[in-house]
């Protein structure tokens, strides 16, 4: 079923994200930003987390989450071992609301209209994982570039 294969796609991403985070030979890094690029690896991880507790833990899974977007792009120097604890506890969120989604769950309308147009819940999951693997992509180029 496609939500299993998601379940394992978040799965192995956010364990890649976590790996991501724990490699960087400095934790000062992961808040670097430099010329047009403005967002740290450390805000992309904030950011990842913010965006599927909310969609996916909040919305799909009834958890208690209240999202701060602007915090997740303006914080700082928070700690390497506080963003793998949010990295660790978005996983558990991520893989619980899964786990309760149904066939007929993926194919309904998703609760909230998040690009001015209606779309099924399945459609709006898939964009989350590429999404998530996009700045996945993006921190791994952040860290390796810093590493020279």
């Amino acid at each position: 079923m496609l939500i299993d294969v998601l379940a394992e796609i978040f799965e192995r991403d956010l364990v890649k994200l976590r790996t991501e985070v724990e490699h960087y030979p400095h934790e000062r890094d992961l808040w670097k930003v430099s010329g047009a690029i403005p967002n740290s690896a450390g805000n992309l991880t904030l950011h990842l987390v913010g965006n599927l507790k909310h969609f996916v833990g909040a919305v799909l899974g009834g958890f208690e989450y209240v999202r701060d977007r602007d915090l997740e792009f303006a914080d700082a120097d928070v700690p390497r071992d506080q963003l793998i604890a949010a990295i660790d506890e978005t996983r558990v969120v991520v893989k619980t609301a899964l786990g309760k989604l149904t066939p007929a769950d993926l194919s309904a309308e998703y609760p909230i209209n998040v690009f001015g147009h209606p779309m099924t819940t399945e459609f709006f999951i898939v964009h989350l994982a590429t999404h998530l693997d996009y700045h996945l992509g993006q921190i791994n180029y952040h860290r390796r570039l810093l590493a020279k």
